[in-house]
């Protein structure tokens, strides 16, 4: 029998935090849109989602009072790799979701599709299969 690789001791990536402007819209977006499921929330101020089909998670919280979001200065973009990306997309679109970019292939071998969150953050659903952890040349 084989053995499972070790796994050396140091960081592992436990969850992004999204910062949003209401709640409850975007816990609906990510929760019943792609498919999170809540790990738990605090009404009005946070909430932990895990992904469909993982062991990732993300965060949502609302911003303070002040705060600014400009989305397009942050710097983010979340990327989830969905294996049946078109029909997945197919499945958005009837729900409603408007794509910056349906399914491509991308010169890099992998498959894209672009979409922005209710605040803006820009959101990349791929598939790259056995590839995701190889040079993309």
């Amino acid at each position: 029998m084989k053995k499972p690789p070790k796994r050396a001791p140091g960081l592992e990536f436990n969850h992004a935090m999204i910062y949003v402007a209401e709640l409850d819209r975007s816990l609906a977006f990510y929760r019943d849109v792609l498919g999170f499921k809540v790990i738990e929330t605090y009404p009005g101020a946070y909430a932990r989602l895990r992904s469909p089909s993982g062991t990732t998670s993300i965060a949502l919280h609302v911003l303070e009072k002040g705060q600014g979001l400009d989305p397009k200065l942050e710097g983010m973009r979340l990327y989830f790799e969905v294996k049946g990306l078109d029909t997945f997309c197919d499945a958005l679109k009837a729900k409603g979701v408007a794509f910056l970019q349906p399914p491509k292939d991308m010169p890099w071998g992998w498959r894209h599709a672009y979409l922005g969150d209710p605040d803006g953050h820009q959101i990349s659903l791929y598939w790259a299969g056995a590839r995701r952890f190889k040079p993309t040349k």
